[in-house]
């Protein structure tokens, strides 16, 4: 069953643009990742698929329901964490899991319970009082509370310690394992890799690859590191050179009898090729693009304005 499935799915906000021409497919206990840097169209589409924002034109469905004509059956059936939350100011993180939950007509308060206790999170606390990090606990919770069919997490682990991060992670693969489809925005790759099932890239409002993160990860690109005395100069599909001291390491997409035979005249001390990961994956796909949008080292690219 198509949990979540969008055809041809198009938003323009004027003459700027959305997403253009999204086709794609959720099937029902999956986990499934949509990653892309800052500005390609990742809260676009989770906004369209929530029925916050109308399309231009195209198609959603979840649950085999229309986004727009039958976004309330929907919502009944969906738990959603934004990036960042907003909350009623003076409100205190118990009555605002009881307003949630009510506003669901349901008794969500052992479960609110449960998740509060293995967060961390204390109910006491006025909202106002809370920092970014555990606002998102508060955010966490009024998604998870319900017990969703379907979570759509955009940027989940923002402003998380590493600690409730695992824990987070830990509570979503209970709740895969009970059922629960998980769609997932993140500039985290290694999250994507670890957790997913499949994964969607996404570049200037468009889908440009989706498979699975082991496919994904199978491309005919490699990470090529070599030292010694080596001139590569000029070879055509290297790109994310990095150079320390006499050792090169590349990703490599062309020809690889054209790199051995510009190695053949060269000084080589030692030469390993491997299987890139998916971080490496994601340069192969957008560039210069990606590495723009990319803090050094971090596997995060950045926070997304549209």
């Amino acid at each position: 069953m198509h949990v979540i499935e969008t055809k041809n799915l198009t938003k323009s906000y004027g003459k700027a643009r959305g997403i253009v021409d999204l086709t794609l497919t959720v099937e029902q206990g999956e986990w499934f990742g949509f990653i892309g840097p800052n500005g390609a169209g990742k809260s676009t589409t989770i906004r369209t698929l929530l029925g916050l924002i109308f399309p231009t034109s195209g198609s959603a469905k979840i649950f085999g329901l229309d986004v727009v004509t039958q976004k309330e059956e929907i919502l009944k059936r969906v738990g959603y964490l934004p990036s960042e939350a907003l909350f009623y100011p003076g409100m205190k993180v118990k009555d605002i899991l009881k307003f949630s939950a009510d506003l669901r007509k349901t008794d969500c308060s052992k479960t609110a319970a449960a998740l509060c206790d293995r967060l961390k999170l204390d109910v006491n606390r006025k909202v106002d009082e809370l920092s970014f990090g555990n606002r998102k606990k508060v955010a966490i919770v009024t998604a998870l509370q319900s017990k969703p069919e379907l979570l759509i997490l955009d940027e989940p682990t923002s402003g998380l310690d590493p600690l409730m991060q695992h824990e987070f992670f830990e509570i979503i693969r209970e709740y895969n394992k009970e059922g629960s489809t998980v769609f997932v925005s993140s500039h985290i790759l290694p999250e994507i890799e670890r957790n997913c099932d499949r994964a969607g890239v996404i570049r200037e409002g468009r889908l440009i690859a989706c498979d699975s993160v082991e496919a994904l990860g199978q491309s005919n690109a490699k990470r090529i590191s070599l030292s010694g005395d080596v001139n590569v100069d000029g070879l055509a599909g290297i790109k994310d050179i990095c150079v320390n001291g006499e050792t090169k390491s590349f990703l490599y997409s062309g020809d690889i009898n054209a790199l051995i035979g510009k190695l053949a005249g060269c000084n080589v001390k030692d030469l390993t090729i491997t299987d890139p990961d998916l971080d490496e994956i994601f340069l192969h796909f957008y560039g210069n693009d990606a590495k723009e949008s990319t803090g050094p080292n971090t596997g995060s690219y950045g926070r997304e304005e549209n």
